[in-house]
């Protein structure tokens, strides 16, 4: 994925990779530690293809890519952002040797929202999956206090007006099933949107006088949540999703 086409430093390949800093790795190939295509180097600012040379730390092969793409399910009490004094945040939920490639989420999730979220360090991918030019729908499934039924479905097919007298694109409602609570009944929906303002989903409903009690989020333009993750869990993403994401048009 993301296959470079040129050389660049041994010292840098292995930076990338968050083996240490320049001086670090000076040390290391000093030490006889690295070894490139079966030899150690005499300087680790010699020039090596990633890909394509035999590079070893300790004996062991390095696993090189430029970009990493993560779909994590977010649980709820953990805030879509990289870094923070007093939140957990999603890169606490993934590890070491992938927080080195600096990834980032693509979008946010409300703290007490779960579901799909990307994670990157492609910012160009990024840039164009949050561009508001784009409309990447967004599918959430929700619990809704009220009964909710044709009178909304209409309502967000033509658009809703939010508090702050902004009117959103249509957006499709589909109605699940409702639930008798204590407090009334609660309905279960499954909402697409195409865009991403702030508290959005929960905004919409408020417009149409009920309340979300529960939301997740199941997909992000041309990808889904993954079933077999459970909440807090990731996976790195597949080359064909990969390739999806890339090529995708709205």
């Amino acid at each position: 994925m993301g296959k470079g086409k040129k050389t660049q430093r041994l010292d840098k390949i292995l930076g990338h990779l968050g083996y240490g800093s320049r001086s670090d790795i000076k040390k290391m190939v000093k030490q006889g530690r690295v070894m490139l295509n079966g030899s150690v180097p005499k300087d680790s600012g010699i020039q090596a293809d990633p890909y394509e040379d035999s590079i070893t730390v300790d004996g062991k092969g390095i696993d090189y890519r430029e970009f990493v793409y993560l779909m994590l399910n977010k649980p709820q009490d953990v805030i879509s952002a990289t870094e923070d004094s007093r939140e957990r945040t999603v890169l606490d939920l993934i590890p070491a040797e992938l927080r080195v490639f600096s990834p980032f989420p693509v979008g946010r999730l409300d703290k007490d929202t779960e579901g799909f979220l990307l994670l990157t360090n492609d910012g160009q991918l990024a840039h164009d999956l949050l561009s508001p030019r784009k409309h990447v729908p967004k599918t959430y499934e929700a619990h809704v206090l009220g009964e909710i039924g044709e009178r909304e479905i209409a309502l967000f097919r033509e658009g809703v007006t939010l508090d702050d007298g902004y009117v959103t694109l249509p957006a499709e409602l589909e109605v699940l099933g409702h639930e008798r609570l204590e407090e009334g009944v609660m309905s279960r929906i499954r909402l697409t949107i195409s865009e991403g303002k702030f508290h959005q989903v929960k905004r919409m409903f408020m417009a149409a006088g009920s309340k979300v009690i529960y939301l997740k989020r199941i997909s992000m333009g041309p990808l889904t949540l993954d079933d077999s993750l459970a909440l807090g869990s990731y996976r790195e993403l597949t080359e064909a999703e990969v390739e999806l994401l890339k090529t995708y048009k709205k």
